[in-house]
């Protein structure tokens, strides 16, 4: 007979630091749901912004990254595979940052770094924390997997991911010519 295990209030951090997972895991994993549906509708459009910011391949990339971002913010939302969801976030937006945002200083308003960076730490974040009781993870039991050793999964992922899709696929467009 399986021994039912009770998770108790101090391994969860009670209800608040659950709510507060969830909020996080949904508005984060939304955030790529809507960023992915939006590349995905207007895949053409996307794949020629791909071209012009100097990706090669550019379909390719507006496709994938329609995928990643749907993908990485279901599982996200669900709180399925948590530290992988949080590196898939965290290696698009990397790539995001490289190639568009950190020319461009910190602010959101200039095009800056500051969204992709709030994002990705708080990608991090939830690798750390745990998916939480409400997840597909804590219903499967794989949602053990947390604290430091997967927020530098998170991280160390999706870094690597964006460093190769960047050097495999990324070359920065040669400065446009300034009219006389």
């Amino acid at each position: 007979m399986a021994r039912k295990t009770r998770t108790t209030r101090s391994e969860t951090g009670g209800a608040g630091l659950g709510v507060s997972r969830f909020l996080l895991r949904t508005v984060v994993g939304g955030t790529m749901i809507a960023h992915g549906v939006r590349h995905g509708r207007t895949l053409e459009g996307t794949a020629r912004w791909f071209g012009s910011i100097g990706f090669k391949q550019p379909k390719l990339q507006a496709q994938t990254s329609a995928v990643v971002e749907i993908g990485s913010g279901a599982a996200l939302v669900l709180g399925a595979a948590t530290p992988l969801a949080a590196s898939a976030v965290v290696g698009t937006l990397a790539v995001a940052a490289r190639s568009v945002h950190l020319p461009n200083g910190f602010f959101v308003v200039n095009e800056g770094y500051e969204f992709v960076l709030n994002l990705s730490v708080a990608s991090v974040v939830l690798a750390a924390l745990g998916p939480g009781r409400w997840s597909v993870d804590h219903a499967l039991g794989t949602d053990r997997f947390s604290g430091s050793r997967a927020a530098l999964l998170a991280a160390g992922l999706g870094i690597g991911g964006a460093a190769a899709q960047l050097a495999t696929f990324w070359r920065k467009p040669a400065p446009k010519p300034v009219p006389a």
